[in-house]
């Protein structure tokens, strides 16, 4: 039998996940229970749940170009935090992040895409560089701090000790997630 399932899989007809993903969809049905919630950037190369190798119902996701905090991922994960019992929230930035390279050359672009420049444009000052890779990092960062600073539901239950937002950079080569420190002065920011 399982030298069968090694040919399927050779063959590139799996069928063992189609069962996992029924017993998933089962289980989702009866509602959402997630450990970790992640705001994640929009680009199509940081599937999130497989990064993380986790299935539907473990992460509950937000994303949105340059993985900034807009009110609307601010409530979401506010959501996740207080209705859905998170106890973390991960801050992921990546590699070739696109929204960062535009933000650095801020060139005029058309419809709202410029939109998104302010929420980067501190962390291309505060890296004092106009390499993306030192600005996603310092974005992940500075969007992690303003999450905390920014949600008094967040800010509590860091302060309690019963969350933690760590930022992170997902390498879109290498598949490896780096988690950052948010430096002190960010941290006793918010815990004020």
């Amino acid at each position: 039998e399982i030298m069968a399932g090694n040919s399927r899989f050779v063959a590139g007809a799996p069928v063992a996940h189609m069962r996992d993903l029924a017993i998933i969809r089962a289980k989702a049905a009866e509602g959402q229970w997630p450990i970790v919630g992640v705001l994640s950037c929009a680009d199509s190369r940081v599937p999130v749940e497989m990064v993380f190798d986790e299935p539907i119902g473990r992460l509950f996701v937000t994303r949105v170009a340059g993985n900034i905090t807009t009110p609307e991922i601010i409530a979401s994960l506010e959501y996740g935090v207080a209705v859905l019992g998170i106890k973390a929230i991960v801050v992921m930035g990546h590699s070739s992040c696109g929204a960062v390279k535009a933000a650095i050359d801020n060139p005029e672009v058309p419809g709202q895409i410029s939109a998104l420049f302010p929420a980067l444009l501190p962390a291309v000052y505060m890296s004092e560089s106009r390499d993306p890779m030192a600005v996603t990092r310092q974005n992940a960062i500075i969007q992690a701090a303003t999450l905390i600073n920014a949600s008094p539901v967040i800010e509590a239950k860091v302060k309690a000790g019963e969350l933690k937002v760590v930022p992170a950079i997902y390498d879109v080569a290498t598949s490896k997630v780096e988690t950052l420190p948010i430096p002190t002065a960010m941290s006793e920011q918010s815990a004020k």
